[in-house]
C-alpha cells in the first residue's frame, strides 16, 4: 500500500481543536475533505502532516500558528465609526461582516469590539495566531 506524497490527490477524515479543546471544524458528520498534496488548496502543516500515511491510517498533530492561518496582525485591524455602517444592524462583538478591500473585492471582517461611537473590525483570519491540532484519518489516494 503506498503512502501519500506531493501530487496525490487524497480523501481524509478530521477534527481540528484549539489549545482548550474547543472544536473548531470537523467533517465527520460530512463529506471527507478532497486535496491534492502541493496545490496550495488547505494550510501547510495540515499538508505536510497527511504526506507519509497510507489509506486507514490516523494520526494527530499539532500545526503552529506560522504553518496554519499566519501571526494576528495588528494592521488588519481598524476602528470605524459606528455611523458608517448600517443602523439597522445590531453590532455585536464576533459579528461577521461583508466589507470591500482594495480593488472592491468582499472582504470578511469580525466584529472584535463595540465601542461608544466607533467599532473595531478585524480582518485576520478567525484562527490568525492560533496554534491548531488536528486528527486525521486518511480515508483514501485518488
Amino acid at each position: 500500500m503506498s503512502a501519500a506524497k506531493q501530487g496525490d490527490t487524497v480523501r481524509v477524515h478530521y477534527s481540528g481543536t484549539l489549545k482548550d479543546g474547543t472544536e473548531f471544524d470537523t467533517s465527520r458528520n460530512s463529506s471527507a475533505l478532497e486535496f491534492t498534496i502541493g496545490a496550495g488548496q488547505i494550510i501547510p502543516g495540515f499538508e505536510a502532516a497527511v504526506i507519509g500515511m497510507k489509506p486507514g491510517e490516523s494520526k494527530v498533530v499539532e500545526v503552529p500558528f506560522d504553518q496554519a492561518y499566519g501571526p494576528h496582525l495588528a494592521e488588519l485591524t481598524q476602528e470605524v465609526e459606528r455611523n458608517l455602517l448600517p443602523p439597522e444592524i445590531d453590532i455585536q462583538p464576533g459579528m461577521q461582516l461583508q466589507a470591500s478591500g482594495p480593488n472592491q473585492q468582499p472582504l470578511l471582517v469580525t466584529v472584535a469590539e463595540v465601542r461608544a461611537d466607533s467599532v473595531l473590525l478585524d480582518a485576520n483570519h478567525p484562527l490568525a495566531g492560533e496554534d491548531l491540532t488536528f486528527d486525521i484519518e486518511l480515508l483514501e489516494l485518488l
